[in-house]
């Protein structure tokens, strides 16, 4: 329902959204691997320091049915309803729109009646997403400026092309296809954009039949997974540009381009590379003085890798059946995110459980400023509030509050790729760093442990927005 002023949760800037008050609640995707007929959930976070449940689940909504893999989800709306044309100025942050990537259902939750149980207020089954789309396995949701933005992976049938579409923001009627003209692309994962250019970006991994079963051997090795981001004309809703990494470079994730509008670059994850298993983060850019060639790709966008994270050496007893013959664990990263005021860059490598924060405040020369470890392929750390706990998984989605002094991250990937890279099973956990007022280097929160047991955590959203849910029009 239209309000008569902004949502006050709504900020102009990131530089304004820097100054709100704390977050006191989070979602959490919880997804059940079991094939036990219970279903997933979104789990309901105690954030409040002043309140006895601090740290604690506090709620959970279960979701109808069994068997959705809920992933990525996000709000109906945000601040970029305060973009000067969007339609939808006095919108509210209400609803949270939540998918399951098995399932294709699409569950719309109404928070405001009783924040800490969510209430199912619409299902979008996966024939009408199909209908009207020609998608399924949705993924990413962004609230965009005139509407809901998500991703899907591919078509009905597990194969390609996955691309966007959108649902309208007050009915959550599914609209249609996003795209008018696609290119050459071809696969999906991530979408994003720069307000201040009108361009999207969107990421590539592979279509469900890619993805499913786990990582498959022979299309890894043949270079067949997602290696190129695309830039498209957000108004026009038209394919621009194609930046190719090289075939060696493998399953280009997460997208977090710059908050302030006026800066024309981002950062993408790329998991691996099949070189030697590094993983790396690379940035893309836009050279206004170049309308040709640019590093091997035509059009003003260029790309550089900027972040390389080497293999670590290993027993091969101790890896699991995919990763013995190279005798190495693989850094895997799977997660990135970016502080609102553009300045640390957080990169999770779920394999070697190393989670690193970078000063990017000169995007082409990231500096680390600390890592910490916690779970692992190898490793196992545990965390310091209970260090006799060796931990499996590691960190995997992160998230930044928006005065970035709080980050957040949980430790399951996607069951399947659970199952191939941590085949003894992950038990569920939410660890937490805290940085500085005025920034420095960040430190674990040694009273900050959550642990959700077989229900694994995935997607963190926190009450108000954060740092990958809001975009701005202004700097």
């Amino acid at each position: 329902m239209p309000l008569l002023t902004p949502d006050p949760t709504f900020y102009p800037s990131p530089a304004m959204a820097a100054q709100s008050p704390p977050e006191t609640l989070a979602y959490v995707a919880l997804i059940n691997p079991l094939d036990d007929g219970r279903p997933d959930a979104i789990g309901v976070l105690d954030l409040d320091r002043a309140s006895r449940g601090y740290g604690r689940l506090v709620g959970q909504t279960d979701m109808p049915h069994a068997g959705d893999e809920l992933h990525h989800f996000g709000w109906n709306a945000c601040s970029s309803c305060l973009c000067p044309y969007a339609p939808h100025a006095h919108m509210e942050r209400r609803y949270l729109i939540v998918p399951g990537i098995s399932s294709s259902r699409i569950h719309i939750l109404d928070t405001k009646r009783d924040p800490r149980k969510p209430e199912i207020v619409k299902v979008i089954e996966p024939e009408t997403m199909a209908q009207r789309t020609g998608y399924a396995a949705p993924h990413t949701v962004h609230c965009g400026p005139d509407g809901i933005y998500m991703t899907a992976l591919g078509a009905p049938d597990g194969n390609g092309p996955g691309g966007t579409f959108m649902l309208d923001p007050e009915t959550f009627d599914v609209r249609g296809r996003w795209e008018l003209d696609r290119g050459p692309q071809h696969l999906a994962y991530d979408m994003w954009w720069h307000l201040g250019q009108d361009t999207m970006i969107t990421s590539s991994w592979g279509t469900p039949n890619m993805v499913k079963d786990g990582v498959n051997p022979e299309l890894l090795l043949a270079g067949k997974y997602g290696s190129s981001l695309h830039l498209w004309d957000l108004r026009r809703r038209r394919h621009l540009q194609e930046l190719h990494l090289g075939d060696e470079q493998q399953m280009v994730l997460e997208l977090r381009p710059a908050h302030d509008p006026t800066r024309a670059y981002g950062f993408a994850g790329v998991v691996l590379s099949l070189k030697d298993l590094s993983a790396s983060v690379w940035l893309w850019y836009r050279d206004p003085h170049n309308k040709t060639r640019t590093n091997g790709n035509d059009g003003p966008w260029a790309v550089k890798k900027v972040i390389e994270i080497p293999a670590e050496p290993a027993d091969a007893e101790k890896l699991p059946p995919f990763l013995q013959g190279f005798k190495a664990v693989a850094p895997l990263i799977t997660d990135i995110n970016l502080s609102i005021d553009d300045r640390y860059l957080y990169v999770s490598c779920w394999g070697t459980g190393e989670f690193i924060q970078y000063d990017v405040t000169d995007p082409f020369n990231p500096k680390k400023v600390r890592s910490l470890r916690l779970g692992g392929i190898v490793g196992r750390t545990p965390h310091p509030g209970e260090p006799d706990m060796p931990l499996n998984g590691g960190p995997q989605m992160v998230e930044v509050s928006r005065d970035g002094r709080r980050i957040y991250f949980t430790n399951s990937l996607y069951t399947p790729w659970d199952r191939q890279f941590y085949p003894d099973g992950i038990q569920g956990w939410i660890a937490k760093v805290d940085v500085p007022a005025g920034g420095g280097e960040m430190t674990l929160d040694e009273n900050f442990f959550v642990t959700t047991g077989a229900m694994r955590p995935h997607q963190i959203r926190l009450q108000g927005g954060d740092a990958s849910s809001d975009s701005f029009c202004y700097a």
